[in-house]
Order: structure tokens, then C-alpha cells, then sequence
């Protein structure tokens, strides 16, 4: 079973970037499709990104598309969310999930394992 940690949350100016990383703890970690998913105060959990087991496959939110860039490594079992171009509305939690089925999309029911989340705070 995948155990996930996020890091890398923070508070941030608009406009301003910031990484977020998850480890994993599984040494099967390139099993896993991967993906991130945020949910603000008062709102549905939603989709961010994911990327596939590979990482030749990766999809992305419309809101965040060509502001925020998966990655992922591997080698030292982490994926990486690079985030620039921060907006308020960015503003949420912000967890990192796992799937073995490949899955790279935006359904979250269709990820298994889930991390803590870390917090993301923009000001305007």
C-alpha cells in the first residue's frame, strides 16, 4: 500500500511560484499512475494534473494548463507539481494520489491512495 507525503505548500504572493512534491514510500512507486487534485474551503475537491506511470502521458486541469507543470522521478519515488503564475483562486489544499490501473484522468474515485495534503495560499 502507497503511503504518500506532500511537501513544498506555503504562503505566496499573485504571481508568484512554488514546487510541490510528494514522496512515496512504495518501492513500486513507477506502478503508480500519479496525480494531484486541491480542494478550497468550502468547495468539491478537483482535478489538477496527473501523469502516467511513465510519465508519457499528462493531463491538466484547463485553469492551471501552461501555469503548472507535473513531473515526476522515478528513481527517487516522487512527484513533483510546478506551480507559477499564482493565482488567489489558487488557494486550497492541495493532495497527490495514486492509482494502479495507469490512470491518468480526472476522476478521483478512480485513485486509490491518497496523502495528507499540503496547504497552498496566494494573496492578492
Amino acid at each position: 500500500q502507497a503511503q504518500l507525503v506532500e511537501s513544498g505548500g506555503g504562503l505566496v504572493q499573485a504571481g508568484g511560484s512554488l514546487r510541490l512534491s510528494c514522496a512515496a514510500s512504495e518501492r513500486t512507486f513507477s506502478s503508480y499512475a500519479m496525480g494531484w487534485f486541491r480542494q478550497a474551503p468550502g468547495k468539491e475537491r478537483e482535478f489538477v494534473a496527473a501523469i502516467t506511470r511513465s510519465g508519457g502521458s499528462i493531463n491538466y486541469a484547463v485553469s492551471v494548463k501552461d501555469r503548472f507543470t507535473v513531473s515526476r522521478d522515478n528513481l527517487k519515488n516522487t512527484v513533483s507539481l510546478q506551480m507559477n503564475s499564482l493565482k488567489p483562486e489558487d488557494t486550497a489544499v492541495y493532495y497527490c494520489a495514486a492509482n494502479n490501473r495507469d490512470y491518468s484522468g480526472s476522476i478521483d474515485l478512480r485513485y486509490d491512495y491518497w496523502g495528507q495534503g499540503t496547504q497552498v495560499t496566494v494573496s492578492s
